[in-house]
């Protein structure tokens, strides 16, 4: 493993996302650009790289603190190079890289569940998709004329996304050339929105993505507002297309049904059933999050009540995949928290207090509450006595996160 040379390793880069599925013959420039800003290691195969992980720096909101975060948006293997155990290995090391460079948390997208857990990534939580007419919107007000943007309003759009109404769980991805590459990946793109008269800053808009730009269906591939005003005059511009456009996929607001915006949406579902226009109702928890230093994790929470002591027997199996030369081993270990206004976590065992048994990608799951405690001793890696499980982040959010993981190679 070595870092990515793009004079060297480029055109085998381009190949393996060729292989992959992930680019077509003439996205090269997109391609470039999306590596740009990056980090990025390649292992060779014959003096050539048959294997790249990517990744990028952003951030993660717990609670009302923003926790320094690794995003994994890329783990790429040629057709010659599977089953060999380098896309584990790289990914490893990438996030022993993260963890050394101060990131709190890794996020990736996951290709399917269950590969990623072996390196300590748990499930995030449920993200909500509705499709549905524009017809059906239940707005009346009418909105203003927005402004059309294109790719050359790259920077704008990125930093409306990262200036967006924020909740707990939300995550920003902090390279423009992100923003850029995705809008031009996605077949069709064109973005609609508002600018601030004074400031000329993009306050709130939307990126769209067809196939058939004359009916649809119409992708919107991410939303960003400040307030609520800005939220409804939005969906006033998706209502603007229902004479023309009969479908359109929007992801769920946090803290929001989506269903009550809509007039009849079940007597639609049933009018439009195996469709290509089918309206839906779709959950899919498609990343995954895993804590790497604890200490800083830990002391984001703010618990409300009587502060929660208890002993942590954590087990990290990420440190199967790092040999002997790794500065940051993962975090394997027995600690002490004490859950509170004020949250610390210190090292040991302590007699008196119940202990949690986990792995990390277990607790991480729990730490954002994606999942409760007594859910995840049924389906994850987790135990302990009744009582501390009953308690344990009871009152933490429980809500799923609500942030930029629309990456498309995530």
């Amino acid at each position: 493993m070595r870092n990515y040379q793009p004079e060297r390793d480029f055109e085998a880069i381009k190949r393996i996302w060729m292989e992959c599925g992930w680019i077509k013959p003439d996205q090269d420039s997109l391609l470039e650009l999306f590596l740009k800003g990056q980090h990025a290691w390649v292992t060779e195969i014959r003096s050539a790289a048959e294997c790249l992980v990517i990744a990028a720096d952003g951030d993660i909101q717990y609670m009302n603190e923003l926790l320094p975060m690794s995003c994994i948006t890329g783990v790429t293997t040629s057709h010659i190079a599977r089953k060999q155990g380098i896309a584990g290995n790289m990914t490893a090391m990438a996030i022993v890289e993260a963890a050394l460079n101060g990131a709190a948390a890794c996020t990736l997208g996951m290709f399917e569940q269950g590969f990623y857990d072996r390196l300590g990534f748990g499930t995030g939580g449920y993200e909500h998709f509705t499709a549905f007419d524009p017809a059906q919107l239940k707005i009346m007000k009418k909105p203003r004329i927005p402004r059309r943007l294109t790719k050359d309003d790259a920077m704008l759009m990125h930093q409306s996304r990262l200036n967006r109404k924020r909740g707990h769980g939300s995550c920003n991805l902090f390279s423009q050339n992100i923003t850029s590459a995705e809008f031009q990946f996605t077949e069709n793109s064109f973005g609609l929105g508002f600018t601030n008269d004074d400031t000329g800053e993009l306050t709130h808009h939307l990126g769209f993505s067809t196939e058939n730009y004359e009916t649809g269906p119409y992708n919107i591939g991410w939303m960003t507002y400040q307030n609520d005003e800005q939220f409804l005059e939005l969906l006033g511009v998706v209502k603007s297309f229902e004479e023309q456009i009969r479908l359109v996929t929007v992801r769920e607001p946090r803290g929001m049904q989506f269903q009550d915006f809509l007039d009849k949406p079940f007597s639609y579902r049933r009018i439009t059933n195996k469709s290509v226009f089918e309206h839906r109702n779709n959950a899919t928890a498609y990343w995954q999050v895993r804590i790497c230093d604890l200490s800083r994790c830990i002391s984001a929470v703010h618990a409300t009540g009587d502060p929660l002591s208890f002993n942590l027997h954590l087990y990290d199996p990420v440190e199967k995949y790092l040999d002997n030369s790794a500065i940051w081993r993962g975090i394997t270990g027995n600690y002490i928290l004490t859950l509170g206004k004020e949250s610390v976590v210190e090292p040991g065992v302590h007699a008196d207090l119940p202990t949690l048994t986990a792995t990390v990608g277990a607790f991480s799951r729990l730490w954002l509450g994606a999942v409760s405690a007594s859910g995840l001793r049924l389906t994850d890696k987790l135990d302990g006595p009744d009582e501390l499980i009953g308690m344990i982040f009871s009152d933490c959010p429980n809500l799923p996160p609500t942030g930029i993981f629309n990456v498309v190679f995530g």
